[in-house]
């Protein structure tokens, strides 16, 4: 296992290094601290949602990677001096991914910088912002693939999760792209936030995984997924995209090899229960916590949340408050014959 790849270490040399700036124009970003409460209706006006207005929203919610809702009086926001014909421009991934070119689509998720990139090809076709998974339910780095999806998805572990365009990329810890609440950080179980937009245009773009011979959905055979670094959980509210000052300051260099980036590692207690005992490689699931502790994926002193069948525990409750007043009932049933 210690011969295997690190992709948190290859992660953290690429993304402190500057590629050449791809070919759009400059576009200038401003730090505006919003005031007060007319200084916030001000700039949702300006940035309002609406379809004449759509290009301008989209580009200031995808620089703060949040829903203009979760922007407060406080807050400091990201403003461009421009609005582009669309948000390639403002991309902090590469125009072309060299060593991608022979591979037909690829999807690459920044945790650091909450956004990801799809390609064609080597091509850049859609940047996106993302929200992901909060530090004791973390969207663990590695390569991943595409997996099923569903239009409108009911969450497993809890019903009351309704998720929008769902393209699941792990099939046993149930990791997903989906559109979701986006307040600006990382802050989901695990699954890649999206815009609304962005969730549908992947959902259509992305290939599932192909069938084996016995019918069931072949290991690694969708659309790849790499995550490739790590969200700081140290100043969880923002991020380090709030420092740009223009779309040429940084440019994430990509993995040299992205077909043999190592298998993302989940600890097995982000395995809902049901699902543990099918397994593939159980072991790697086993001792993937300590890895992931040793490499500093997971901090020192934090405890991480064990997946949860909050369907279950619901069904429990009820099926206990049933018994309690069932027992309740027997009891007065009794107690009238006696009197």
């Amino acid at each position: 296992h210690q011969a295997e790849s690190d992709p948190i270490q290859e992660s953290n040399v690429d993304s402190t290094k500057i590629v050449k700036p791809i070919d759009f124009p400059k576009i200038t970003y401003s730090v505006v601290e919003i005031r007060d409460k007319k200084h916030r209706e001000e700039l949702m006006h300006e940035y309002r949602d609406t379809e004449d207005n759509y290009l301008k929203n989209k580009i200031f919610c995808l620089l703060n990677r949040k829903e203009r809702r979760f922007m407060k009086v406080g807050d400091k926001v990201l403003v461009p001096d421009s609005i582009a014909d669309n948000v390639l421009p403002y991309s902090i991934f590469p125009k072309f991914y060299e060593e991608a070119k022979d591979i037909p689509k690829i999807i690459i998720v920044s945790n650091k910088y909450q956004c990801y990139a799809c390609y064609e090809n080597g091509v850049l076709v859609r940047f996106a912002a993302a929200n992901t998974g909060k530090e004791k339910t973390q969207t663990y780095p590695g390569r991943y693939a595409l997996v099923w999806k569903q239009i409108e998805r009911r969450s497993s572990l809890d019903s009351t999760w309704v998720m929008p365009y769902t393209f699941n990329f792990h099939k046993y810890a149930g990791s997903a792209f989906h559109q979701f609440d986006m307040p600006g950080y990382a802050a989901s179980h695990s699954c890649v936030r999206q815009f609304k937009d962005d969730a549908k245009w992947l959902y259509y773009w992305g290939e599932m995984a192909k069938k084996d011979e016995k019918g069931q959905l072949a290991h690694l055979t969708g659309t790849p997924v790499l995550i490739i670094d790590v969200f700081d959980y140290t100043n969880r509210r923002s991020g380090p995209w709030v420092n740009f000052r223009s779309n040429q300051d940084f440019f994430i260099e990509l993995p040299k090899n992205p077909m043999e980036y190592e298998e993302a590692l989940i600890p097995i207690s982000q395995i809902p229960a049901v699902v543990r005992n099918g397994l593939p490689n159980k072991k790697r699931y086993m001792y993937a916590e300590d890895t992931l502790r040793a490499r500093g994926v997971i901090r020192e002193g934090v405890s991480i949340t064990q997946s949860i069948d909050f369907n279950k525990r619901r069904r429990d409750k009820e099926a206990l408050k049933r018994k309690q007043a069932e027992e309740k009932l027997k009891q007065e049933t009794i107690q009238n014959q006696i009197d």
